[in-house]
């Protein structure tokens, strides 16, 4: 099985039209950022493999992307995380109940009796992986040099179109936890000589964590992609009314949007462009994630009403 090229739309921000690649258009299942990590596992043959090992939080879109895979495989899915809370447990929504409506097998590590003080990565590689002869391990995120067969396909898709589309320059936006996307698709431009900018920023940890994850990729500065940097400081995962009004404003296009990167990348996006002033035509990406507001929203709601 392949993906598909998704659609590129128009809305109105900023007083000027900006392109949006709808990645989270990809597939019914199996969409967005995490697809295009994962695609090389969805179309490449991995005999005898039965069984996928992931990790990171309950509420990861990494979590339900990574079940859907391994439904789409016939393979069966351990994810683990370091603790579920109780709330979560008791009403299964967003990314962990979908993952666990598709059969994902997620073990929290503070039931476990071997732990012995092993964080997550760690207890894996020692205690899990050496009697899993069978599985396929995806490091948290997506982070890791598969994830480069997809992002590059979906580089060049976003070439084809600005070609097909008459545009001699273009800058892609979009924002980031690893960096992962970002700088595979920067990398990508560079390498094959498109005039094509990658702009992004951090979601996760700040510009200078963000450079670190861009070096332990790729030890080349020209893949790195320019970092937006903010000047307010933003904890990921905590909900600020400005993220919440973004999202409203960016809910009149009538395309739906995530709650937690697309807030902080059209912000970033936002003081971009009153600090360039430049006509450059803008394309951002939208990485999927929609499921994470189920959880989400109720949560703004509550905190800041409808």
């Amino acid at each position: 099985m392949k993906l598909s090229h998704t659609p590129v739309d128009t809305l109105e921000m900023f007083n000027r039209h900006i392109f949006v690649k709808r990645d989270d258009l990809l597939h019914p299942e199996f969409s967005g950022n995490k697809a295009r990590k994962f695609a090389y596992f969805l179309e490449h043959d991995f005999p005898g493999v039965t069984k996928l090992i992931g990790y990171g939080s309950p509420q990861a879109n990494s979590l339900y992307s990574m079940s859907a895979l391994a439904k789409l495989k016939g393979w069966s899915l351990d994810f683990y995380v370091d603790h579920i809370a109780s709330h979560i447990k008791l009403n299964p929504s967003g990314n962990y109940g979908a993952a666990l409506a598709n059969g994902a097998h997620i073990i929290s590590l503070d039931t476990l009796d071997d732990r012995a003080g092993r964080d997550t990565h760690t207890y894996i590689q020692e205690v899990v992986l050496p009697l899993e002869a069978n599985a396929v391990f995806v490091p948290e995120g997506g982070r890791c040099e598969y994830a480069e067969f997809g992002v590059s396909k979906l580089a060049a898709e976003i070439a084809l179109w600005a070609k097909e589309s008459g545009l001699r320059h273009l800058v892609v936006f979009l924002p980031a936890g690893t960096g992962t996307t970002a700088l595979y698709l920067n990398k990508f431009f560079v390498e094959q000589e498109i005039s094509i900018q990658v702009l992004t920023c951090a979601a996760v940890g700040g510009s200078a964590y963000l450079t670190q994850q861009f070096n332990e990729l790729s030890d080349n500065p020209a893949h790195h992609p320019e970092i937006v940097t903010l000047e307010k400081k933003y904890h990921f995962g905590k909900l600020y009314p400005e993220f919440y009004e973004m999202w409203k404003r960016l809910s009149l296009s009538g395309i739906a949007f995530e709650l937690l990167y697309d807030p902080l990348g059209w912000m970033a996006l936002e003081q971009h462009l009153s600090i360039s002033q430049d006509d450059v035509p803008i394309l951002y990406l939208h990485q999927g994630g929609l499921l994470g507001n189920e959880t989400m929203l109720p949560r703004y709601r509550r905190k800041y009403g409808d």
